[in-house]
């Protein structure tokens, strides 16, 4: 059922994006409009939009809700992996959002304390970037010297 779900929910989701998407909705909404003469404007002319737009848009809340639950979590698992993998990040951020959100505030908070005293917070960022290109140079000098057999 879950997969089911997934795959509609899915579809639907990325469908309601695409232009034509927009096309088509504003048209029926001109057609709507175009035939309220024909109809004097009856309230049963004007239930049937009302009735069709808030169930369109009660079924779009759950289906772009789940939509960003998936993406969120799927980003969380790579952030918690590059976390892992990076040998001088601190392992005990891995799961910090399932903290409430005072307890991610006061972990920003003194993040940012950490870093407020240095002078140049830009050194800070290239050091951190030179020591990702370290790792991947060192990565990419063992992988040469597995496949050369050494």
């Amino acid at each position: 059922m879950d997969r089911l779900f997934t795959h509609i929910a899915t579809r639907i989701a990325n469908a309601s994006g695409w232009p034509i998407t927009f096309i088509v909705a504003l048209t029926l909404i001109l057609v709507w409009g175009a035939t309220g003469p024909a109809f004097h404007f009856s309230d049963t002319w004007q239930l049937i939009v009302n009735t069709s737009t808030t169930i369109v848009t009660f079924l779009m809340v759950f289906l772009i809700q789940n939509s960003q639950n998936r993406d969120a979590s799927a980003m969380q698992a790579k952030l918690d992996e590059l976390i892992r993998a990076v040998e001088p990040a601190r392992e005990h951020f891995i799961g910090i959002e399932h903290l409430t959100d005072l307890e991610i505030c006061e972990i920003r908070d003194a993040l940012e304390e950490e870093v407020r005293h240095l002078e140049d917070k830009q050194a800070t960022a290239d050091d951190t970037v030179e020591r990702l290109l370290s790792r991947h140079y060192r990565i990419r000098r063992r992988q040469a010297r597995k496949a050369n057999g050494g």
